[in-house]
């Protein structure tokens, strides 16, 4: 990947803590993995917002009650202990 220098300002505490953590050649790697964090929570925060703009709305208290009591369900599954040479799969439905 290309890459170009910026010039940007830092609180200078933070700076220096980083700096000190990850040595003077990481310090450019750390703050680049920094933004893509960051830029990737923003992606995310779009896709929230237009999947709740395309189904109405965020989850209602009813809807969200209902996920959680699958998702319990789905992990009981999961935590019982199977017999030895005995394995269900799921069907298709």
């Amino acid at each position: 990947m290309a890459t170009k220098k910026y010039t940007v300002t830092l609180p200078e505490e933070l700076a220096e803590q980083i700096r000190l953590k990850v040595g003077a050649g990481g310090f450019s790697a750390y703050v680049t993995k920094a933004i893509e964090r960051q830029y990737e929570r923003d992606q995310l925060g779009q896709l929230v917002t237009w999947m709740q703009e395309e189904s109405g709305g965020p989850l209602t208290p009813e809807e969200l009650a209902a996920a959680e009591a699958e998702l319990k369900d789905a992990e009981r599954h999961f935590d019982e202990p199977v017999a030895p040479g005995h394995y269900e799969l799921p069907l298709a439905g």
